[in-house]
């Protein structure tokens, strides 16, 4: 929202940041980078957390044995087998 407004600003207008507790003057042009680098950094640290997450969350499921309901299981045998046609 911050940088979509100080794109439409002219470049010389003086604008505020507050930069380590301190708030300090600068220009638009000086300030829109610096947030525009802010906000990719913040978006690959959120990717990156997302990815370790999943990645977390399938090691779980995988230890736990976890399956969803529906899920194919893998090691199960097909109840229609060789065997099936026993017992009569």
């Amino acid at each position: 929202l911050v940088i979509e407004t100080l794109r439409e600003v002219d470049p010389t207008r003086k604008c505020f940041r507050m930069v380590g507790g301190v708030l300090v003057e600068r220009t638009v042009k000086e300030v829109l980078p610096a947030l525009e680098s802010n906000r990719e950094q913040l978006i690959e640290a959120l990717a990156q957390q997302l990815q370790a997450k999943g990645r977390e969350l399938s090691e779980f499921r995988e230890r736990h044995n976890i399956r969803l309901v529906g899920e194919d299981d893998p090691k199960a045998a097909p109840r229609d087998g060789p065997e099936g046609g026993k017992g009569g």
